[in-house]
């Protein structure tokens, strides 16, 4: 028999309804809606910058966000569209082309542009980790995130929305790796998401697993998770989803087969200095 483990993957706890926003982040999030701004959230990762967009698409009778994944190769251009230039490449020598516009693949803040006056709600765009991107790519959309319009340079079609009532609502995170440019954050409604305090982490937990079982005793383990973060000198401590992890291990587990303190620490600590510090800090 396979000492590994061979069911499906245990399920996230990730879903929007039961995300628990401070009030200040409540507050942010009505400014940029009235100011008609982006929302630029930072925060250590892992304490619900990204679940937010999707808690604000659900509280507004939304589907899922439009999310774009920034990365540090990342254009301007690739947050409206691409165009598939090697494609229509490939067609113009077999003589198969097609219009200019087929070649098009919309991305989310230009699809959220693009089909801004034909629905009859704002839509919720995501673009996570904008901090990753060149530092040109902020500078690169400033205007079309002040005036909600972009140009298809190989087609010359322009984009602009004309209800402002149907503008996007822009959702961008950022990790704070490098330092975004003062003018793109002129632009933005802004606001920092702490580290949660105990109690409020607690209302989290119950909010995300309501079922958490009594015996597995919710406030010992918060406590060990603090330890971990306030006493111990860890290069990475771990923040809320870490934490939702390792409590959806306990949660899963029988009683019989925990095998003490370190057997979650996988979960919960990303390298081998912190692991070796947070065995000295656990108890045994």
């Amino acid at each position: 028999m396979s000492q590994f483990y061979t069911d499906k993957p245990l399920a996230k706890p990730d879903q929007p309804e039961a995300y628990k926003p401070a009030d200040g982040l409540v507050d942010a999030a009505n400014v940029a809606l009235m100011l008609g701004q982006p929302l630029l959230l930072t925060g250590e990762a892992g304490t619900g910058k990204t679940q937010f967009a999707y808690y604000l698409a659900h509280e507004l009778n939304q589907s899922e966000p439009l999310r774009f994944n920034t990365k540090s190769t990342s254009t301007a251009q690739e947050l409206f569209y691409e165009f598939d230039v090697l494609k229509r490449y490939h067609d113009l020598q077999s003589g198969e082309a097609l219009e200019k516009e087929q070649y098009v693949k919309y991305q989310a803040l230009g699809k959220a542009i693009k089909e801004a006056d034909c629905l009859d709600k704002r839509q919720v765009v995501l673009v996570d980790e904008v901090d990753k991107a060149p530092r040109d790519f902020p500078n690169n959309i400033l205007n079309e995130i002040e005036n909600w319009c972009f140009e298809v340079l190989e087609t010359g079609k322009l984009f602009s929305i004309q209800d402002q009532e149907k503008q996007p609502i822009l959702v961008l995170t950022s990790n704070s790796e490098k330092h975004l440019p003062d003018a793109f954050l002129r632009r933005c409604a802004y606001y920092h998401i702490p580290f949660p305090e105990k109690d409020k982490l607690r209302e989290i937990v119950k909010a995300r697993l309501p079922n958490f079982p009594e015996d597995k005793n919710l406030d010992e383990q918060l406590d060990l998770f603090f330890t971990l973060r306030d006493e111990g000198s860890l290069r990475k401590k771990p923040a809320t989803a870490e934490l939702l992890s390792w409590l959806v291990l306990l949660q899963n587990t029988p009683n019989a087969l925990l095998k003490g303190n370190e057997w979650y620490l996988s979960a919960l600590v990303k390298n081998r200095e912190d692991l070796e510090v947070a065995r000295d800090l656990l108890p045994a």
